[in-house]
């Protein structure tokens, strides 16, 4: 009888060994998961809700998106690149446009709504409608080596590069760049930057 006894409390301790040793697994993996998880929303993507219509007809009031915040660690922001940065005036408050103007390069619109860069107009296809107002851009703006132009796609109804408070982007305040539209699900996809 005293053998059986010992077999049953050695089979509770293993048992018990067993089961703290998967609880131990358990919270390690957790913790891995949630640093990781920081890691990513920190320094490789973020979420962000579009608020206003200064992005339609790509990007409507209350789309949910990743912004890929690590791209820009090893390449620069290219044309039609869609950026996310802070409003200047109000850090908590941020900026969702398209990039039009390069560093170096000189931006106008004229009185037709064309866009010009280096005197040249830019053939593009995201702005909704006729330009009506140049904004600052009706004279020509030189852009620094750091510096961006960007507007949003609905270009009456916009607070853009035009706008002097918003004025030129410079290169060390872009965040990211949106990447995909996560909300709503029937948008669900890769947004389209080139």
């Amino acid at each position: 009888m005293m053998e059986n006894t010992d077999r049953i409390t050695e089979t509770g301790e293993y048992k018990m060994k067993g089961i703290l040793k998967e609880i131990l697994n358990t919270s390690i993996y957790l913790l891995l998961v949630l640093c990781v998880a920081y890691l990513i929303v920190t320094y490789v993507g973020q979420r962000t809700q579009v608020s206003g219509g200064s992005m339609e007809t790509t990007l409507s009031d209350g789309d949910h998106l990743i912004v890929d915040k690590i791209s820009y660690r090893f390449d620069e922001p290219e044309r039609f690149d869609i950026i996310v940065f802070p409003f200047q005036y109000d850090k908590e408050t941020y900026y969702i446009k398209r990039i039009i103007g390069l560093p170096g390069e000189t931006i106008q619109i004229d009185e037709s709504g064309n866009i010009y860069i280096d005197g040249e107009v830019l053939e593009e296809d995201y702005g909704r409608e006729v330009i009506q107002n140049p904004g600052r851009a009706s004279e020509p703006i030189l852009l620094g080596e750091d510096e961006y132009f960007v507007m949003g796609d609905n270009r009456n109804n916009s607070s853009d590069s035009r706008d002097p408070q918003v004025g030129s982007i410079h290169r060390k305040d872009i965040i990211g760049r949106a990447f995909i539209r996560i909300w709503p699900f029937d948008s669900f996809g890769v947004l389209k930057h080139q």
